[in-house]
């Protein structure tokens, strides 16, 4: 590889550099990484959802309001 640009270890796709950061003897020092693949059909993509997992039902109560009785 002559090129320093990061490449998606999956897709090759090029992805982008971000900075991250560190503490080291209290101070913050930034650290450059490579981000997230943007290539819709990687599988490294944080949006894409994988094919052979279900999507996730909703778990939220299905319970109503008690009713107001004569009072």
């Amino acid at each position: 590889m002559g090129s320093d640009e990061p490449v998606c270890p999956s897709c090759g796709q090029p992805v982008e550099m971000v900075v991250r950061r560190h503490k080291t003897l209290g101070a913050w020092v930034p650290t450059w990484v490579p981000g997230a693949c943007g290539n819709p059909d990687c599988d490294r993509n944080p949006g894409r959802e994988p094919a052979d997992s279900p999507r996730p039902e909703h778990t939220g109560s299905t319970a109503s309001a008690p009713e107001a009785g004569p009072g």
